[in-house]
């Protein structure tokens, strides 16, 4: 047996996730625990969560909507959780063979960490409840060189029944686990060599991103098969950093991308402290001249910083903080308007407020541009602007009108306090 003495140090704490693809059949098992193996002797104290092998999720799910009858929800979730269950026991089994003390947890113990509400498919983890089972259970095991395996993906109620959280279900077991046990690095191994450029399957030449923060990966609005989902992220403390490999490498050291920093979980509302003009240009099928695009953006932010910018066939809104340079900064873009043949003609619209709701909240949160637009016409506040932007819409109104409009806003989304 490997009888390696591991320090408390929570610094040498690492959560692995092991996507499905990465444990899919019993060679990529192999080099997965070997993997562990390698950062157990290397001090890691380390902390296994494990995906459905494979596809396995989806052939239940689609064995599961085979009827043209409705399986009960908590069924589902019950019959849905054994593609993880199994992997749990599976990875454990091929963890001792390498000589390594290991425990799975199942969510029919008592141990069971990941505690979550009624919401079946969709639960939302209870994280008090989490972090107390977590260290009541999983964290003494690391003092006594047992590495925990656990099933990512589901919880179980307070009544014990089992659930599953959903999509990036995994994820998110991760990175609850990370907090609780206060890990400063969490790995995802997966099919990917990290973040790429683009998509490799479409573009060949795609490029591995070294360093990537949270706000830059939700602003690239990816469906989330490549990426960790919106949902997980809101439980990734910021602390923590994140580290995506392939499978391919078999070494949880080598390179691949890491995401730092944290995002809110639930909706927040700000209010930029100067006043914002909007400077509109019409123009002949501007949208596909994107040299001309470019100097008039360039030419702008010599100046002026950029709040936003709006695009269509003919016409450009591009939204400046304003400043004592703006009317330097106006007369230069009309300079381009009438020397431009592809430009007709300008309108700038001055003191607007500019209003930023964001947070990982958003893209659950349906209907909420209408309830924004709703509460502000109520109260004959004009909405001059808005624009969606992945996961933060920004909305311009009158400067005079912006603090008041700022807390509509706070309370037709009902932000957290």
């Amino acid at each position: 047996m490997l009888d390696s003495s591991r320090s408390a140090d929570t610094s040498k704490r690492v959560i692995v996730k092991f996507g499905g693809t990465s444990i899919a059949d019993p060679n990529r098992i192999t080099r997965a625990t070997s993997s562990i193996v390698k950062a157990v002797k290397s001090g890691k104290e380390v902390i296994v969560v494990v995906s459905a092998m494979g596809k396995t999720t989806d052939e239940l799910l689609s064995i599961l909507h085979s009827t043209n009858k409705s399986i009960d929800r908590e069924d589902e979730d019950d019959i849905l959780s054994m593609g993880e269950r199994i992997s749990a026991r599976i990875f454990t089994a091929f963890l001792k063979t390498e000589g390594l003390k290991s425990k799975y947890f199942d969510p029919s113990d008592n141990t069971w960490p990941i505690i979550t509400d009624d919401n079946y498919s969709n639960a939302n983890p209870i994280l008090d409840e989490c972090e107390k089972k977590v260290k009541d259970f999983v964290e003494p095991l690391l003092s006594k060189n047992i590495v925990p395996v656990i099933a990512g993906f589901i919880g179980k109620t307070k009544s014990g029944k089992i659930s599953t959280i959903g999509r990036g279900g995994s994820d998110t077991t991760a990175f609850i686990l990370a907090k609780a046990l206060k890990s400063n690095e969490v790995i995802m191994v997966t099919d990917s060599n990290g973040i790429m450029t683009a998509d490799p399957k479409l573009i060949p030449d795609a490029q591995r991103i070294p360093e990537i923060s949270i706000d830059s990966l939700l602003s690239l609005a990816d469906s989330g098969k490549k990426f960790i989902h919106r949902k997980a992220l809101k439980y990734k403390a910021p602390e923590s950093n994140v580290k995506v490999i392939s499978h391919m490498n078999g070494d949880l050291s080598a390179k691949g991308t890491i995401i730092t920093g944290g995002i809110r979980s639930n909706l927040n509302v700000e209010l930029e402290n100067s006043s914002i003009a909007s400077v509109t240009i019409i123009g002949n099928r501007i949208s596909e001249k994107p040299k001309l695009i470019y100097g008039l953006i360039r030419k702008i932010k010599r100046n002026q910083d950029l709040a936003g910018l709006s695009l269509n066939y003919n016409s450009i809104i591009i939204y400046v903080i304003e400043n004592r340079n703006l009317e330097s900064t106006l007369k230069a873009i009309h300079d381009d308007v009438k020397s431009s043949k592809d430009l007709i003609s300008m309108t700038i619209r001055k003191k607007l407020g500019f209003i930023k709701i964001k947070g990982s909240g958003l893209e659950e949160a349906p209907g909420i541009i209408g309830k924004i637009s709703e509460s502000l016409m109520v109260n004959d506040i004009n909405i001059f602007g808005i624009l969606t932007i992945t996961s933060s819409i920004l909305v311009f109104v009158d400067w005079k009108s912006a603090k008041k409009s700022k807390e509509l806003i706070k309370k037709a989304i009902g932000e957290d306090k």
